[in-house]
């Protein structure tokens, strides 16, 4: 029987690096191996915070390469093979080669947990892969598990046996309390969220021995596993909190966090990155795209040299069109009075008026 091994995927954004440092101070016992895909067009702010985060580690976060024989880098071997045909929202070939594709070669078939940097204050369920050997868990959430493990455990055909899993644990509550809502099927008027949130409300930690129990009938990672030490844990994190474990820590903020302020029409305001990933990432808002152009102008004019007629990071213009004077202090402009609209959130790192908007990003880029 393989060993289970337990990896953790650094996107070079700040949540999945909290994850490293939550998980290396709570749980030093955990033997993780960390991971980079390196699409060899990373931000250089990106590589020097995977630096730090190595030194606080003790740790190397191995570098994998989707195309490590080639000649050239990962993202220009695969341009090259798809003959310029540029990556978009709607064809993410760079998802797919560039992150999902290295990653699952890395794993192998080894029964593997994977531990995804999804925060308790976000609504979605992030990447999950298709093979059975790799089952994600997220230690931020008050839900740690997987959608397609809470699908089989909360299946009305388990009530019963989760009844008798119930009533073989020290409950926090009457455990009629938690037979009471077990009992009650899921239908139209009784969806799987309501009885989920129900059973989590009386006791996270009592909920997770149960799906801990129950993952031994399966052919989960899990279940080959005799402990888990997160199942005890019933921590909710959010994103004040990431930034307060990235400060504590010493490995700081991904540097491209960083507010630079700059001036149009008189006013003042702030610009930054919002996300990790690639610096020409079509996901990126038209702001950051203006931040690249002041901040890392060899890099943008890079991402100029991809696009070609019928090619552009963006459906609705091309990058020479959007560093027009005109056309930056009208971004410049719209982002301003965006801003104001956020006016009355405070934090030190204004935490983010684009990542509160818009966190849809590569999924892989999470993982």
């Amino acid at each position: 029987m393989s060993k289970v091994r337990h990896v953790l995927g650094i996107s070079g954004g700040k949540d999945s690096t909290a994850l490293a440092i939550y998980l290396r101070k709570k749980y030093p016992d955990l033997e993780i191996e960390y991971y980079f895909c390196d699409t060899g067009k990373e931000l250089p702010e990106t590589y020097s915070l995977l630096n730090g985060l190595e030194s606080f580690l003790g740790k190397k976060i191995k570098r994998l390469l989707a195309a490590p024989n080639s000649p050239i880098d990962p993202f220009d071997h695969f341009i090259d093979l798809y003959r310029g045909f540029i990556p978009s929202s709607n064809a993410r070939w760079c998802t797919q080669k560039l992150k999902l594709e290295p990653f699952e070669r890395f794993v192998g078939d080894d029964p593997v947990i994977s531990y995804v940097g999804i925060r308790g204050d976000e609504l979605r369920e992030g990447y999950i892969s298709k093979k059975s050997n790799i089952q994600s868990i997220f230690p931020f959430r008050k839900n740690i598990w997987s959608e397609d493990v809470i699908n089989k455990v909360m299946n009305n055909r388990n009530i019963e046996l989760l009844c008798d899993y119930y009533n073989d644990i020290k409950c926090s509550y009457n455990i009629k309390n938690y037979l009471e809502i077990l009992k009650r099927p899921i239908s139209f008027n009784f969806v799987q969220s309501q009885k989920l949130s129900l059973l989590m409300k009386l006791g996270i930690k009592e909920f997770n021995k149960v799906v801990f129990r129950f993952l031994k009938t399966t052919d989960y990672p899990l279940a080959k596993e005799e402990h888990f030490p997160l199942i005890e844990n019933n921590e909710i994190l959010i994103k004040e909190d990431i930034f307060k474990i990235l400060k504590e820590s010493n490995v700081g903020i991904p540097q491209y966090y960083n507010l630079i302020e700059f001036e149009v029409g008189g006013e003042k305001g702030f610009y930054n990155r919002s996300r990790s990933g690639c610096f020409f990432c079509f996901f990126q808002q038209k702001i950051e795209w203006v931040w690249l152009y002041e901040n890392h102008n060899e890099l943008f004019l890079k991402a100029i040299e991809y696009e070609k007629e019928g090619y552009t990071w963006m459906q609705d213009e091309s990058l020479l069109e959007l560093v027009q004077p005109d056309r930056v202090k009208q971004i410049k402009e719209y982002h301003l009075k965006k801003s104001a609209q956020y006016s009355s959130k405070k934090s030190e790192y204004l935490l983010d008026i684009l990542d509160e908007e818009d966190e849809r990003g590569c999924a892989a880029c999470f993982i």
